[in-house]
């Protein structure tokens, strides 16, 4: 499990290590494979907000070396099933073949519009870019609101 401070909120978020093992598998470390995602959940036990379940990618995302589409009808019906298993929707994940990720203007616009599309009672939403780097390097980690994307430091100690 690795943890991250949310700002100065006295939050923190977390990765089970089932969750950071589905991120291990969907590495894009070689050159056929393509990008993968899904969604992140929750059981929301604020302060803490723990990523115990993931989901993704699906044989019908389309998916190329460096681009994702998510099939959108069947991220809802993970929403609707995860939340009626006490889990909750709280972000979405995806890889990118570059050692060290960073979101592009794409993922920016994504994730934004996203959390203004979305009913929710969240501040924003989670968003983790899986990179070719092991954990925690390769992981980029961040809250996205509206308009903006707040990088999320390791917690000390993790």
């Amino acid at each position: 499990m690795i943890s991250y401070d949310i700002g100065h909120s006295g939050q923190h978020l977390s990765f089970d290590d089932t969750v950071l093992a589905h991120f291990d598998r969907h590495r894009q470390t070689r050159i056929w494979h393509r990008e993968a995602g899904g969604l992140l959940f929750s059981r929301l036990a604020l302060p803490a907000i723990d990523i115990c379940a993931i989901t993704g990618p699906r044989r019908t995302d389309r998916r190329g070396r460096y681009s994702y589409w998510p099939d959108e009808r069947a991220e809802q019906r993970e929403i609707d099933e995860m939340f009626r298993r006490g889990l909750h929707f709280v972000g979405c994940w995806h890889t990118h073949p570059e050692d060290i990720p960073s979101p592009s203007i794409v993922d920016r616009r994504n994730i934004s519009d996203c959390v203004r599309r979305s009913q929710h009672a969240l501040n924003g939403f989670v968003m983790v870019i899986v990179g070719r780097a092991s954990t925690p390097d390769g992981l980029f980690v961040s809250v996205c609101d509206a308009s903006n994307v707040h990088v999320l430091q390791l917690s000390a100690g993790a």
